[in-house]
């Protein structure tokens, strides 16, 4: 399923001037992995995303605002599922306060700090 990260993926390997086979040395992978990454198959790993944004000079959030939006969307989903807390203790005192924060940053992503 061809989607807009391996498109932009596709692009950048073709702009850079490399093969999937130079792409695939750098990544220390098969030449089918590329492929597959590039044909929207398959979804890269945290290791295949660092490397990727270093090989092509591209900072992760502009290289991969598709899979930040797809991952925000499923956040926000689940958290409208999350079972509501039936009573305060010590281990969940700061539950509330957090998942408005979460709820923040999943509405507004852009500048915030994940850590």
């Amino acid at each position: 399923m061809r989607t807009q990260f391996s498109a932009d993926l596709r692009l950048a390997r073709r702009k850079a001037g490399y093969t999937q086979a130079d792409v695939a040395a750098l990544l220390c992978d098969h030449q089918s992995v590329v492929s597959d990454l590039e044909s929207g198959s398959q979804r890269p790993t945290l290791d295949q995303i660092i490397t990727l944004s270093l090989i092509y000079g591209r900072s992760f959030e502009a290289f991969f605002a598709e899979v930040m939006e797809d991952c925000i969307r499923r956040l926000k989903r689940r958290l409208k599922h999350l079972r509501p807390q039936t009573r305060e203790t010590a281990h969940t005192f700061n539950r509330q306060s957090s998942l408005k924060a979460l709820h923040e940053r999943l509405s507004n992503p852009i500048h915030h700090d994940c850590a």
